[in-house]
């Protein structure tokens, strides 16, 4: 039965996008890839992936044995979530930075006229307090105004209507995302005691102190203008398509099936070759080796060498081992420079890379969204078309 895999390395960028300038100037002479080379030019050691398409992308190396191509980033800026949700067939509007100093007001109508009990818990601070048992207010994680987070008390509201909150509040707000969480071991009391100002006018909660997380936590991201069941995962389910969510997609992909959010790479990688090899049924695999983001964050050349190394040896051992209907597509989602002198992600085209014993030798070409790799996905398995995407398959497959 035909398997097809999307290796997501994240944050590992080609160069800065042409429209850089208009988003984030200072990151225009972004490569995540090339910096990292020439810092670590005796260490790193990536001969699989250079010779399956970043040596022609780079350097004008000869057109490689398998396909390859490049994307922009459709959605605005470089985020690991929106870029996920555009990889998965649906691109995120132009959002807004909100605080809810400015929004508390039309959010507490909103919310009033769903039937809602809405409170202000705190004396001059902007946070809603939703039927005792639900925070809404800033994110104190996120650059300033990009997210609202609503954090629950389980005991107090389950996780289903915490969601259909989280969904009006979306509906209600154009910030970048809205994120809906909560867990069962904490209290809404200890949840307000947790409410501070990280900036001037941001008002939060501090969620590591929240005790939200652990043990019966859960967690439902919504982007601005994503639409979530016209992308490749959330369909393949409504069809009975099994798809494994593994590393950071487990997080930031809606779907169903096994999910892991897997963070060290060592063991996402021994998980995804084992459940690759035990998985006889038609499937889809969505990993993401999150540990190159992370070692961006930390602007840690050595650790993002070492990681590329280790993600490059697994692929020399697992691409042989693909059955002969299989495909496996290797890509980024955005850049993060750990030379440019910042921690942030920066606006860089990404990678594409595509092999597999009936894909041929091809050049697909710049993609104008990371969305044609989700209608990619629904093509192979025959499924309807994502919400946005223009499917490659038949550039890439054998006739």
């Amino acid at each position: 039965m035909p398997k097809m895999m999307l290796l997501v390395i994240d944050s590992f960028g080609i160069g800065a996008m042409d429209d850089c300038a208009a988003y984030i100037p200072s990151d225009c002479n972004a490569n995540t890839y090339k910096h990292i080379r020439e810092e670590k030019q005796y260490e790193l050691d990536i001969p699989k992936m250079y010779e399956m398409g970043l040596g022609t992308l780079v350097d004008g190396r000869p057109v490689p044995e398998n396909a390859y191509g490049y994307s922009k980033l459709a959605h605005h800026g470089a985020d690991t979530y929106l870029g996920h949700q555009e990889i998965a067939g649906s691109c995120p509007k132009k959002s807004y930075k909100r605080l809810m100093k400015d929004i508390h007001a039309q959010l507490k109508q909103a919310l009033e006229e769903k039937g809602y009990k809405v409170t202000y818990p705190i004396d001059s601070c902007p946070i809603l307090l939703v039927d005792n048992a639900v925070v809404v207010g800033d994110n104190l994680e996120s650059e300033v105004g990009n997210i609202i987070n609503v954090t629950a008390d389980f005991k107090k509201m389950p996780f289903n209507k915490v969601k259909k909150l989280g969904e009006v509040i979306r509906a209600n707000v154009d910030t970048t995302r809205v994120i809906a969480f909560g867990g069962p071991y904490t209290s809404i009391d200890h949840i307000l005691s947790c409410v501070k100002e990280k900036n001037k006018g941001q008002w939060g909660v501090d969620t590591p102190k929240a005790k939200v997380y652990g043990e019966g936590y859960d967690v439902y991201h919504m982007g601005y203008g994503v639409e979530i069941n016209k992308q490749f995962p959330m369909i393949a389910a409504k069809h009975g398509l099994k798809v494994y969510r593994l590393g950071k997609t487990a997080d930031v992909l809606h779907g169903e099936g096994p999910a892991e959010p897997i963070v060290n790479t060592t063991q996402l990688l021994k998980k995804v070759d084992e459940a690759y090899q035990k998985e006889k049924n038609d499937a889809a695999f969505l990993v993401n080796v999150q540990e190159t983001d992370l070692a961006g964050h930390a602007e840690n050349v050595d650790w993002y060498c070492e990681l590329l190394n280790e993600t490059d040896q697994w692929l020399q051992k697992f691409i042989p081992k693909l059955a002969e209907d299989d495909i496996l597509i290797i890509m980024a989602d955005h850049g993060n420079d750990p030379t440019i002198g910042h921690s942030n992600h920066t606006r860089e085209y990404v990678p594409i890379m595509v092999v597999g014993k009936k894909v041929k030798k091809v050049n697909i070409g710049m993609r104008e969204t990371m969305s044609d790799v989700g209608a990619t996905f629904c093509e192979f398995f025959h499924l309807p078309a994502t919400a946005e995407g223009v499917s490659f398959l038949q550039e890439i497959i054998e006739e």
